[in-house]
């Protein structure tokens, strides 16, 4: 058989090469030697097709062989391919063409070459079902048909049958990984049935395989825009645009991508940054209608975007700054009014544009009769007549023209309109339309409320909420009927609340505000949150602005509660008809603040304007009195005061018993407690019975040292009637014994706690009783009573201060854990208890207080009881990084609070400590020069000498560190001079003055510490005894043992329960017994050992080694191995020392009985094997092992 040399064919219509002629000479002699071979003839047929040129005469010559090469061998496939070529491109026979294609198909359906072309006929002549036909028919007959795969999934995605085409286009991808046509209609196709993700993964395999594809880019935004994920959406269309600028698709599916992520934006409460998501949007929906301006969904979606952002484009305060001009906040106001005008105006005439284009589309009328309702509810037009139609219910009407049934299109009827009669019309039709309709129902709840049926409008609530329970109003609604419904105000609350998660309305966000008011939730951050969010949507409306005012007083910041006020009154200027009502409560409210804010000059001013206006209530005169008293303006007071009194008798009853109460607490004030007394006994009996006025005149009699009001409060107790009224006075009795029983110029406070004893057993569940004893437990001296106190208070689970009293049960739990004065280590391993009744709610305590600070953020109280809590952690970690850096960054935020340059002495006194703690923070991270810094500021502080002593004690450690003898003196002299109440101090400053050798104030010092412990009834041995546990200590670094014992001695006798104590004593005594070889000494150590032994909580470490040395001193060999096999138990596992093994590998060489061996499989060759182990440079552990193995 001849064989066929490939060789390059020349162009078409060019002369053969010599090559070729060699080539063509060989094949024709091949066919002249083997007429019959039909591959001779196939190889000769294929060198003239491909080799020799596209002429007709050599077309034909091949068309020539490729027959009879046919005709020779009926199953040579690639012989009828060529014939079907010759046919198809040549002679132009579509049929003869089909039935060589169809014929080389059935021989090999593998033939990619012969498909294509029949296809290609049979796509031409338009037979789309023959096509699929052939397709069908190869992919059947072999498997790796991909070419029949590919075209067969083209055509079914052409003829949108997507599962069909699913399967086609996989199999055809197997064939052809790399083709990004195919990846592209498989993501179509998923996508089509509803595979999203699987439609996004083959979208992006295609643009992975080639970049250029703006249609995958699309289509994947498109996804991602049904998915909610429209930052990822935002991106695939930007990338589509930057390969083809010109996509309107790509335009439009941004601009919609923008939309919805500024709706998202808006739902989080971000409403500057959906705003400037909105304007990106609208440049890019205009862009859209410059490219094709006859689209109506390209002109609708551009008025989308611009109502929204008339509706969500926020008012901003922050740049007003808290004090404003009345000329500057109006300008503001007008400024957000225009824009959002503006931007309604501008989306009126995009859906007018589209309306124009197409005016079929109903839904266009009712967005153009929103569009015209927000521009008149910003342009505040006045309505000409009830029988007038506005223009926004002309348009709603046109919609309901087109389609009249559609429910949707009725209720906004109803919202539109400005009759009564048509909004019940159009909610009522709606609800035929669909009675399960939950909108409808809500709307025609409120209109039933707002003309006064308010039993229809609840039964309209309640249907809508039970169809829809995601629906806003309701629940607003249901808020609403609070005194219909019979709710409590936390109920309404938190109904309110619901409303303005599911949708925070300007007018949701105001009634919350309201309501939180009146259930005492002001402070919370729910509310501040919600009626922020009311002020960026509706600065015109002064309540607004008295509501935020209202929320910063309930947080104490006084200062920005009255700039609130004031815009409030600059709102009300411009609001055309506001109730004299409304302006006296917002003036009253800017009086108030600016009384409490101390700024009493501008709260008698708004006072008088209003006493000018006739608007002064007994509430503005109470004010007016307290700033004319802060002015030291006594008899302007008074006569105000007697204005108040005069007045009296034409108040309802709790008006009047708060003003007796502010009348009397005004005099006591003033004229003091006796003119006070006088003024009371002169009252008519029966306004006695108030409870408010009782709780004061209980007040002045707790107060007075004499008891000229013993008869009255006597009555009014009795007339008491309320768990809360009884535990208040028995609050009020406790505090008239802290005054009354006071020696010296202090409170007696354990008169109090008796008493206050003895009411917990009365009322064991009162918050305010046990606050209270807490709280005198707290303030006590008394050693044992700091924790006593952290045991009485219940901390709701919240860790939320509602409770009332003089402190919080959050704030005595945070205070106490600080105030215990011993400190152990975190890890207990570490830790030898010296204190019995050691406070171990530290962690607790910050828990609570961390979770106090997340709900008041703004609470200067719950972060400075944090940092102490924190610091004291610190302490016993001994100050790893993390806890220093935490505190630095909360003592940074602290002292920044504006609270803290007022000179009250309470806010100086956190200060001052705030600044100790940032001293010490200082000192330990080797920041000598900040600590210095921090030390000196907290001593400038106008506080009394007891505080600033302990200032100077800290520069003390400061100049000790540095070793700066001069400046440790100078410290140390001042705190000589200052003094202070504290023992801790004194006990302290005695340490630095024997360490360092101070000795020019030893006995004065020693007497300024005895003569403050004998200010501390119970716990005075305590602290003697802490005092002479110091001297003891001085002592030993004197090497001074036998004054150490003494000292030492005197401790234990004092504090005989104190195993820290005893164990000082116990060794002193045996290190005296060493050097003196004396046996009473050997004695005391062993009594003393035994002491510590018994007292201890826990077994404590070195206790029993001693002990057993002083034992094994007297002779007694058993008593010696108990020690010490005691002592193997006191320590934990992991701690044991190496001396410790020693001590047993000597117990297992004495011991005859192994069976009572700590570790019984322990030979002594064991024992100080592992000694030596722990501690292998010790030479005595080798001379044992040397002595042992000899």
């Amino acid at each position: 058989m001849c064989k066929l040399f490939w060789v390059t064919a020349p162009p078409a219509g060019c002369a053969l090469e010599d090559g070729d002629d060699f080539v063509l000479r060989h094949l024709q002699e091949c066919v002249d030697s083997h007429p019959d071979d039909p591959s001779v003839h196939f190889n000769l047929g294929v060198f003239f097709w491909e080799r020799v040129g596209k002429v007709k005469e050599s077309n034909e010559k091949a068309a020539e062989h490729f027959l009879i090469s046919a005709k020779l061998n009926p199953h040579n496939g690639p012989a009828f391919r060529f014939l079907g070529h010759y046919y198809s491109r040549v002679s132009v026979d579509s049929q003869r063409a089909l039935k060589c294609y169809q014929r080389a198909l059935t021989l090999s359906p593998d033939d990619s070459d012969a498909g294509e072309s029949i296809c290609d006929l049979l796509d031409k002549e338009g037979k789309e079902t023959l096509e699929v036909a052939v397709c069908r028919e190869a992919s059947q007959k072999s498997p790796r048909a991909f070419w029949a795969f590919r075209r067969l999934g083209y055509l079914q995605v052409h003829q949108k049958k997507w599962s069909e085409a699913v399967h086609s286009l996989q199999h055809a991808i197997r064939g052809y990984p790399t083709s990004a046509d195919l990846w592209e209609a498989l993501g179509l196709a998923y996508q089509r049935l509803g595979m999203f993700t699987a439609a996004i993964k083959a979208y992006g395999r295609a643009v992975e395989l080639e970049g250029s594809r703006v249609f995958a880019l699309v289509e994947s935004g498109n996804i991602f825009l049904m998915l909610g994920s429209f930052r990822k959406a935002i991106e695939q269309f930007r990338e589509a645009l930057l390969l083809s600028p010109q996509n309107v698709a790509a335009h439009y599916g941004l601009a919609s991508g923008l939309l919805c992520l500024s709706k998202e934006c808006m739902d989080l409460g971000a409403f500057r940054w959906g705003a400037s998501t909105l304007e990106e949007a609208s440049k890019v929906a205009k862009a859209c209608t410059c490219l094709t301006g006859n689209n109506s969904c390209i002109w609708k979606l551009h008025g989308d975007i611009q109502l929204t952002y008339a509706k969500c484009f926020p008012w901003m305060e922050e740049d007003m700054g808290s004090e404003t001009d009345e000329k500057a906040f109006n300008t503001s106001i007008l400024s957000w009014k225009r824009t959002c005008s503006l931007a309604a105006v501008c989306a009126s005439r995009s859906y007018q544009r589209a309306l124009h284009l197409a005016p079929w589309q109903a839904n266009i009328y009712t967005d153009v009769a929103m569009t015209l309702d927000v521009i008149c509810s910003l342009k505040e037009t006045q309505k000409k007549g009830m029988s007038a139609r506005r223009l926004p219910e002309k348009m709603s009407m046109g919609g309901l023209l087109l389609e009249g049934c559609n429910n949707e299109f009725w209720v906004a009827l109803g919202c539109l309109s400005i009759d009564t009669s048509l909004k019940q019309h159009a909610f009522i039709r709606s609800l035929q339309l669909d009675v399960s309709l939950a909108v409808a129902w809500a709307f025609l709840g409120k209109l039933f409320r707002e003309v006064g049926e308010k039993q229809l409008a609840q039964q309209a609530f309640d249907r809508a909420r039970s169809i829809d329970p995601s629906l806003a109003l309701p629940w607003a609604g249901m808020s609403a009927d609070m005194y219909t419904r019979k709710l409590t105000p936390d109920e309404a609350y938190e109904c309110c609340l619901r409303a303005v998660q599911i949708l925070p309305l300007a007018e949701f966000q105001i009634g919350l505000a309201k309501l939180a008011l009146l259930s005492g939730h002001l402070s919370s951050s729910e509310v501040f949150g919600a009626i922020q969010q009311a002020l960026q949507h509706a600065p015109h409306y002064p309540e607004s602005h008295n509501l935020k005012g209202l929320v910063f007083e309930a947080r104490h910041d006084y200062l920005s509660a009255a700039a609130f006020y004031r815009r409030a009154c600059y709102a009300m200027s411009t609001s055309g008809n506001v109730q004299q009502s409304c302006v006296r409560e917002i003036k009253i409210n800017l009086a108030r603040s600016l009384c409490r804010a101390g700024n009493a000059v501008d709260a008698v001013q708004e006072c008088e304007d209003l006493k000018k206006e006739g608007l002064l209530d007994c509430e503005g005169l109470q004010i007016y009195a307290l700033s004319l008293w802060q002015l030291g303006k006594n008899d302007l007071a008074l006569s105000v005061a007697r204005i108040l009194a005069a007045s009296i008798l034409s108040m309802d009853r709790t008006s009047a018993s708060a003003s007796i109460s502010f009348i009397c607490r005004l005099l006591y004030y003033i004229s003091g407690c006796e003119s006070v007394i006088k003024s009371i006994l002169k009252m008519p009996k029966e306004l006695f019975h108030s409870t408010t006025v009782s709780v004061v005149v209980s007040s002045i009699h707790a107060l007075s040292l004499n008891n000229e009001l013993e008869s009255i409060v006597s009555s009014s107790c009795s007339s008491l009637a309320f768990h809360e009224e009884i535990t208040g006075m028995n609050f009020l009795i406790a505090l008239g014994k802290l005054v009354k029983h006071g020696e010296k110029g202090c409170i007696g406070i354990q008169n109090g706690v008796n008493h206050l004893r003895k009411t917990l057993h009365m009322y064991p569940n009162s918050a305010l009783i046990r606050n209270l004893l807490s709280y005198l437990l707290l303030s006590s001296k008394e050693w044992e009573d700091t924790h006593l106190a952290t045991r009485c208070i219940v901390v709701t689970p919240s860790g939320f201060p509602t409770e009332g009293g003089l402190k919080s049960a959050c704030e005595i739990l945070g205070a106490g854990a600080v105030a215990c004065c011993t400190t152990g280590h975190s890890n207990e391993i570490l830790s030898v208890p010296s204190c019995r009744l050691q406070c171990s709610s530290g962690s607790e305590a910050i828990r609570q207080l961390q979770k106090w600070l997340h709900l008041e953020p703004w609470n200067q109280n719950a972060r400075y009881l944090l940092i102490l809590n924190c610091l004291q952690k610190a302490r016993e970690e001994r100050y790893p990084q993390h806890l220093c850096i935490l505190l630095e960054r909360l003592i940074s935020v602290a002292l920044s609070d504006h609270l803290y340059s007022n000179k009250d002495k309470s806010y100086q006194y956190q200060k001052f400590q705030l600044l100790l703690c940032a001293s010490e923070i200082c000192f330990q991270c080797g920041d000598h020069v900040g600590c210095i810094s921090h030390a000196n500021n907290a001593s400038g502080l106008l506080l009394p000498d007891c505080y600033l002593f302990f200032a100077h004690l800290l520069l003390c450690r400061i100049f000790a560190s540095e070793e700066n003898l001069i400046s440790l003196r100078e410290e140390y002299m001042r705190c000589m001079e200052l003094k202070t109440d504290y023992p801790i101090g004194w006990i302290y400053l005695k340490y630095m003055e024997s360490r360092y050798k101070l000795q020019t104030g030893a006995v004065r010092l020693d007497l300024s510490f005895e003569e403050c412990s004998k200010e501390i009834k119970h716990s005075w041995n305590m602290w003697m005894a802490v005092f002479n546990l110091v001297q003891g200590l001085v002592a030993i670094w004197t090497q001074d043992f036998l004054c150490a014992e003494k000292f030492f001695s005197e401790a234990c006798s004092l504090a005989t329960a104190q195993c820290c104590l005893f164990l000082c004593h116990g060794a002193t005594c045996m290190e005296l017994a060493r050097q003196q070889c004396e046996p009473q000494f050997l004695s005391l150590a062993v009594r003393s050992l035994k002491k510590a032994k018994e007292t201890s909580l826990t077994p404590m470490p070195i206790v029993s080694i001693l002990l057993a040395q002083a034992e094994a001193s007297f002779g007694s060999k058993a008593k010696w191995e108990n020690n010490l096999r005691l002592e193997w138990f006191s320590w934990p596992p992991g701690m044991r020392p190496a001396e410790l093994f020693l001590q047993m590998h000597l117990v297992s060489r004495q011991s005859s009985d192994s069976s009572s061996s700590v570790e019984p499989y322990q030979s002594p060759l064991k024992w100080i094997l592992r000694a030596i182990h722990l501690n292998p440079s010790c030479l005595r552990y080798w001379k044992v092992l040397h002595k042992f193995m000899g």
